[in-house]
């Protein structure tokens, strides 16, 4: 890290802070502090659905997937697209019925406080579970470059003199990252998110094609070269039609299970749909969910290419490099793209794709602290104080939860350094394990059904096949929302049949 690299963190850092902070004004409610008034253009929602779905974990690990396997990964992205079509058609017109803060206070009006507060239960944990992973993610980048300052060693051995200086170096970056990010989501809300959104998306597209281009020009072969070598390796495979549903990444799991996942996620939770609820109306949500999902697919395939040109680099230009990512004999594909940044990119340059991946970071995890704060008020604890308190009261809670849930990931960050292999496996893992229980829950809502046994036992049973998945099985995490969707859908149905109908409403 040279001194203008550090100049360019600084100032990109300092950036986002003074737009976060200059995002207060106006914000008297906690439905200010958590939908901005509900005046976001359709445009700034669609970068800040980009950027809240692209973290460090796709920006990291996405180009070591592709390092040290091939392009299928983009499979996912065909379901994505899918989902994303029929999220537009049966979960964003409900959501604009009445003025909900949290997509959870759906299922209240639907089935009782009681499923509420379940699902959004549900959202809490695995979101700040894995948010948690995406920030030890980032920590890793911040971690690298830190080990190349002078004088690192010497500070990492007084700050700890029994832990090694990698490890005393990735807890510092963790905290810093954690602390900015709360700092301004804090003070901003959701309009700090928004905007703040928007510059990160920004930043790190910039910072991604500036660093492909270098590597480009690093393989003297060029086009061709990179093709030959990947295609030799290969690593230019798209396509895998196998039906074994213990294998991720097939075209079937990435068609149906990512269909599956993008309707939970970006149907059902909080994280996504906070920013449907910040636009004039379901027309603008609608435009801006569609939108995204053309701008994400072009986002793995950039980062899927920077893989392929990381793999030709290495594997021919620099193979000693590739030993010191060895541990255990398991290559260690997450840091390869970190390693590129802190060693090969020019001055200047390696500061803007560290701050790029700050950037991915950043819109991540604020928009989870904002979601997860907006959960706890909204679908915990208004209703536990009925609704008397003051706007004042209620605002002053909703940035503490903020604080509280910060403090949870960065945790979770900090276990993650001992436990963690490949974070993107273990964090798409985490959130695919109960998006498809809340899934079904939604669905059960759709069909008509009110009593609040129907989703409960319908949770229940999908709780308890997906673990039985997860346990006595291999297969892929990327069938577990369709097991936990249907198990959930099908015993709630089950249960109706016999304790109720279908509403007329419906």
């Amino acid at each position: 890290m040279s001194a203008l690299d550090l100049w360019v963190l600084a100032a990109f850092t300092a950036g986002t802070l003074w737009l976060g902070l200059s995002r207060t004004v106006g914000q008297t409610t906690v439905a200010e502090y958590f939908t901005g008034g509900r005046r976001a253009p359709w445009t700034l929602a669609m970068a800040s659905i980009v950027a809240t779905e692209t973290s460090t974990v796709t920006l990291v690990s996405l180009p070591g997937f592709a390092f040290g396997s091939d392009l299928t990964f983009l499979q996912l992205a065909l379901g994505y697209l899918v989902g994303r079509i029929l999220v537009t058609l049966f979960f964003i017109p409900r959501y604009f019925n009445e003025q909900y803060l949290t997509a959870y206070q759906v299922l209240t009006d639907r089935f009782g406080q009681q499923v509420g507060q379940l699902t959004s239960a549900l959202f809490l944990s695995t979101r700040n579970l894995a948010d948690g992973f995406r920030l030890f993610a980032t920590g890793l980048v911040l971690g690298a470059a830190l080990l190349t300052l002078p004088g690192s060693s010497r500070l990492t051995t007084w700050l700890s003199p029994t832990i090694d200086p990698a490890t005393t170096v990735l807890l510092c970056a963790v905290l810093l990252l954690g602390i900015v990010t709360i700092a301004y989501t804090y003070f901003g809300g959701i309009s700090a998110v928004l905007w703040t959104d928007l510059l990160q998306l920004c930043v790190y597209l910039i910072g991604s094609l500036a660093a492909a281009v270098i590597l480009f020009r690093l393989i003297p072969g060029g086009w061709g070269e990179i093709v030959e070598v990947g295609k030799a390796a290969g690593r230019l495979r798209l396509f895998d039609f196998s039906a074994d549903l213990n294998r991720s990444y097939t075209f079937w799991s990435g068609l149906i299970g990512g269909a599956c996942l993008t309707v939970s996620t970006h149907g059902t939770d909080q994280l996504i749909v906070q920013r449907y609820l910040s636009c004039r109306g379901p027309r603008d949500a609608s435009k801006a969910l569609l939108w995204s999902g053309l701008v994400v697919f072009c986002q793995f395939l950039l980062f899927l290419v920077i893989g392929v040109l990381l793999y030709v680099y290495y594997t021919g230009y620099s193979p000693d490099s590739l030993e010191m990512l060895t541990v255990n004999g398991t290559l260690q594909t997450d840091r390869i793209f970190p390693t590129f940044i802190v060693t090969e990119l020019p001055s200047g340059l390696r500061g803007l794709m560290i701050a790029a991946i700050f950037a991915a970071a950043m819109s991540t995890l604020s928009s989870s602290l904002n979601a997860s704060a907006s959960a706890t008020v909204a679908d915990f604890y208004m209703p536990a104080t009925g609704g008397r308190r003051s706007d004042k009261h209620y605002l002053r809670i909703a940035k503490r939860s903020t604080v509280l849930w910060g403090c949870v990931q960065i945790l979770t960050a900090c276990i993650a350094i001992r436990i963690s292999t490949r974070v993107v496996d273990e964090v798409l893992g985490i959130s695919s394990f109960t998006n498809g229980l809340i899934l079904g829950a939604f669905v059960l809502g759709l069909f008509g059904y009110r009593r609040s046994k129907t989703p409960l036992v319908g949770i229940t049973v999908g709780s308890v096949s997906v673990l039985a998945l997860r346990i006595f099985t291999n297969v892929s995490w990327q069938w577990y929302v369709l097991v936990g969707g249907f198990a959930t859908a099908a015993a709630g149905y089950c249960v109706a049949r016999v304790f109720e109908r279908p509403a007329n409403d419906q």
